[in-house]
């Protein structure tokens, strides 16, 4: 492969990489709003609806529609989440300007970067899925409370506490792999710290 393929290959495989996370994020958005829909209209009109949402055309349309509503999900969550982010690259950059420079200064290493990116595809499904915990939840008590179910106070108050648990996981999750990722460029770019051969695998978040 020549030189000038390599950035195009590495293109192409992190859009790609980038495309999967939002629709891995937007279909669960999207079972939450088929879930708050059926809780509305009621089980027999799903029944009826049934055939139709089991064809392939609508099939092709609830996936464009997940890829979406995952873009809006994925920068909802991210706006919601900047607060926490800044707080956290304040602790090892003063500033934003700062911050740019220790990325540009191991933009060349392409170990580094390989690894930023994997890193920051998981920062986005874990940010994407901390949001989508809270819209499952609502929607899956709305069912419950819709629907007629045997015992459900005891249902209702476990898929309650799972959702709020599986949300603060994922929250827990991004917020490590964020810290992580800041201190790791900090380190590898000098900034504040000596770098260390096994210090190479490191992942500054970006997105």
């Amino acid at each position: 492969m020549s030189e000038s393929a390599k950035p195009e290959a590495a293109g192409f495989i992190a859009a790609t990489a980038m495309f999967v996370e939002v629709l891995v994020v937007g279909i669960g958005s999207l079972a939450a709003v088929f879930g708050c829909a059926a809780a509305v209209v009621g089980s027999q009109n799903i029944e009826k609806a049934a055939p139709v949402l089991n064809s392939t055309p609508v099939s092709g349309v609830a996936l464009a529609f997940a890829y979406a509503l995952g873009i809006v999900v994925d920068r909802g969550a991210d706006h919601v989440l900047r607060s926490s982010r800044r707080n956290l690259r304040s602790l090892h950059f003063a500033s934003t300007s700062s911050f740019d420079q220790a990325r540009r200064a191991v933009a060349e290493n392409s170990h580094i970067m390989a690894m930023s990116d994997y890193a920051r595809s998981r920062m986005r499904i874990c940010r994407g899925w901390l949001a989508n915990s809270i819209f499952l939840t609502i929607a899956a008590d709305l069912v419950i409370l819709r629907f007629p179910v045997s015992g459900r106070a005891p249902i209702f108050v476990f898929c309650t506490l799972m959702g709020l648990l599986l949300a603060l996981g994922f929250y827990a999750a991004w917020r490590n792999i964020t810290a992580t990722g800041y201190k790791k460029l900090a380190q590898q770019a000098g900034v504040g710290a000596t770098v260390l051969p096994n210090q190479a695998s490191s992942v500054p978040p970006g997105a």
